[in-house]
């Protein structure tokens, strides 16, 4: 007799999609994301999609998409395949025993049989992961041209069509002066009409972070994302002391595991975690970390790997079921890229991003649009980044 859940098929495939604008960032500049897509069938028809999006590849991560997609081909799918699919603790289990680490692959996969469970089910994916406790968040857009004009026209363009009204900068490229200059011009440009974040994606060591971020404060940032680098937790808890009643500090590439946020609530050495699915390692494990921020007075931002809408839908769903202390959500990935992968993207509405309802993670992919999009059919190479020299393969 044939189980219903039983898993039948994974497969992983690398797309490669145009972004809108290059996306800088401390350690150079994007022009094309590179997401692995993941489909997974149960054995009753139904089937789910999930996905891992690295920003630049492995320069921003240990993991790349061709690890990623290697990983799921020959080491978590194996595992899976024949197993009961609703005991999705015993699957993360099962792929943790295949594979240390790759925590990148294993939360594309986990996403996908969550996504198919669900649609079996016919239910919303927030149904299994704890029930729903939002029905939008605040959702931030990142200026990230690294021109003060530009910056500021797309920033004035989303205020007026009621998108966004929560800006996050990326800094760190250039000199501390150079960014505290370029951060203070769009504050101007923007004053009494948006909130104001900066990420230094660990640019920063201790002394430069203590030196400068006090003017940043100045210029009216409320939120400082991941200023140090992510082992610097002496530097972090030193700015949260120190800057906490000005700004609040915001763990990113600090925060992967409940393992990290557990020491960093110990050491009191920030005031924010900034979750991604991805670095988790799923959602349930998203659902961990969330766990300890809120179990120590931690609040909690809704971060990006600049997924398509399959990944911000999942990475929306979850974020729906956490607590009521959080800076909103920056799910904006599918509005940086010059298409997407699905039928419909998620609403924005007033500034706020309206969570989904499902089946699974409630987004319809468009298989034409995966076929578009396909390495396999492109033949593009690598995921392309700008390190300030020649390199990569141009978009």
């Amino acid at each position: 007799m044939t189980v219903p859940y039983r898993i039948e098929r994974i497969e992983a495939r690398i797309l490669d999609i145009p972004t809108i604008r290059p996306h800088k960032l401390s350690f150079g500049a994007i022009s094309r994301q590179s997401p692995v897509i993941v489909q997974l069938w149960l054995a009753d028809g139904a089937s789910g999609f999930g996905e891992a999006a690295t920003i630049g590849g492995p320069s921003w991560n240990e993991e790349s998409p061709e690890s990623i997609k290697h990983a799921i081909d020959a080491y978590l799918a194996p595992v899976l395949i024949g197993q009961d699919g609703r005991l999705f603790g015993a699957a993360l289990a099962r792929m943790d025993a295949a594979c240390k680490g790759n925590a990148f692959a294993k939360s594309a996969v986990e996403m996908a049989l969550i996504d198919a469970v669900a649609r079996s089910l016919h239910l919303p994916a927030w149904q299994l992961l704890g029930g729903k406790r939002h029905q939008s968040l605040p959702l931030a857009w990142t200026l990230a041209s690294g021109d003060v004009a530009r910056d500021l026209e797309e920033a004035q363009l989303r205020l007026q069509q009621r998108r966004h009204r929560l800006f996050k900068m990326k800094i760190g490229a250039r000199t501390p002066e150079q960014d505290v200059a370029h951060v203070t011009q769009i504050a101007r440009g923007l004053a009494g009409q948006a909130t104001l974040t900066v990420d230094v994606n660990q640019a920063w060591d201790g002394h430069t972070a203590r030196r400068h971020l006090p003017a940043l404060i100045d210029a009216g940032v409320t939120l400082i994302e991941q200023p140090v680098a992510k082992w610097n937790v002496a530097a972090l808890k030193t700015l949260a002391a120190t800057l906490g009643d000005r700004a609040a500090i915001m763990a990113d590439e600090t925060v992967c595991t409940p393992q990290d946020a557990h020491q960093l609530a110990r050491e009191q050495a920030s005031q924010v975690f900034s979750l991604k699915v991805a670095k988790h390692g799923g959602l349930l494990r998203t659902r961990e970390v969330a766990a300890v921020a809120e179990a120590a007075d931690i609040a909690w931002y809704g971060g990006t790997m600049l997924e398509t809408s399959i990944g911000s839908a999942a990475s929306a769903h979850v974020f729906s079921t956490l607590g009521p202390r959080h800076f909103g959500c920056e799910l904006f990935g599918p509005q940086l890229l010059v298409d997407d992968i699905v039928t419909a993207r998620m609403e924005i509405k007033d500034f706020e991003l309206q969570l989904p309802d499902g089946p699974g993670f409630g987004v319809e992919v468009d298989l034409a649009q995966l076929e578009r999009f396909d390495r396999a059919r492109t033949g593009l190479t690598a995921t392309h980044i700008d390190l300030g020299r020649k390199s990569g393969t141009p978009a």
